[in-house]
């Protein structure tokens, strides 16, 4: 994987304390949100790129969020604490980010980039849509209806895009899946956790402190240690997957106080087109006309989704 030149003091420099109410004002009003969650989109594809060219995954997952939590310890001094209305949604994400992770470390082991990661990130947008008709009473309109069966279209022609699924690849597709049922449900804790918060940086910095410490623990109960076997060389690549990760959700987070969720969530997962393009120029994986195809359907209807929301 090649080098990236990060600037080291985006993590910090961004998040700034925001009130609730200008966030809730801003909302309709921020020009700079889609330019920023497409920035987070690019920098999200390329740490997942990196995170699945680790041959340790587990090692490199665990370095990823040791840099989280580097990053935190200088982002809680530098912002004011969330309101205490945020924690019981800081700790539900905290527990849903971990297993998300879990969860995506598995289909980075047993399935190709180019498959699970599509699946993972465009199942999002369509669980959010079905969780709010199904736990929150809402009715589907005519186009959001569409675009759920767009996505679903197309998330069926990526899981079959190499045939029908034998035993073999069954798990990583399931991880996928999983992956994207966590990230559905961190998106909308998150969104609104920060606006409980007071302070988007706060929020932000107990956030990455909390799933740095917690994820990198899981990885020593699974491995103790054995973990630091062979660290060494996987330090540079763990630092760059930190620090673009921890910028992209920093970004979206930002995006999330001042947009609306909905729009966000959505134009984030245009990050499918450019981790299709890591997966081709990269990791040399055959995109092929199907994939390629299904692809762009998954996008299609996260883009009929978000023109369909109110």
């Amino acid at each position: 994987m090649p080098a990236f030149v990060l600037p080291a003091a985006a993590p910090i420099a961004l998040p700034t304390a925001v009130p609730v109410a200008a966030s809730a004002a801003s909302a309709a009003s921020t020009p700079a949100v889609p330019a920023v969650v497409l920035v987070a989109a690019v920098l999200h594809a390329i740490w997942n790129g990196l995170a699945h060219r680790i041959r340790d995954k587990l090692v490199g997952f665990a370095l990823i969020n040791l840099v989280y939590a580097a990053c935190a310890v200088v982002l809680v001094v530098l912002n004011p604490a969330p309101a205490a209305g945020a924690w019981p949604f800081l700790i539900a994400s905290t527990v849903v980010q971990v297993t998300s992770q879990v969860l995506l470390l598995r289909a980075y082991e047993l399935g190709d980039f180019g498959q699970v990661y599509p699946i993972a990130r465009g199942s999002a947008p369509l669980l959010v849509a079905l969780l709010a008709v199904a736990l929150l009473g809402q009715e589907l309109g005519p186009g959001e209806l569409l675009g759920v069966l767009v996505i679903c279209c197309g998330l069926l022609g990526l899981a079959l895009a190499k045939g029908i699924p034998g035993r073999a690849q069954l798990p990583a597709l399931a991880a996928a899946v999983g992956t994207g049922v966590m990230i559905a449900g961190y998106t909308v804790l998150d969104g609104s956790g920060v606006r409980h918060a007071g302070t988007v940086g706060g929020y932000l910095a107990w956030l990455f402190l909390l799933q740095g410490l917690s994820m990198a623990l899981v990885a020593w109960l699974r491995r103790g240690r054995s973990l630091l076997v062979g660290v060494g060389p996987l330090v540079p690549v763990g630092i760059v997957g930190g620090l673009l990760s921890l910028t992209a959700y920093g970004l979206v987070v930002w995006a999330q106080s001042r947009g609306s969720l909905a729009s966000v969530a959505a134009l984030r997962e245009t990050s499918i087109v450019f981790a299709a393009l890591i997966a081709t120029l990269v990791f040399r994986e055959r995109l092929g006309r199907l994939r390629m195809a299904a692809s762009a359907t998954v996008l299609a209807g996260i883009a009929v989704l978000e023109l369909a929301h109110p």
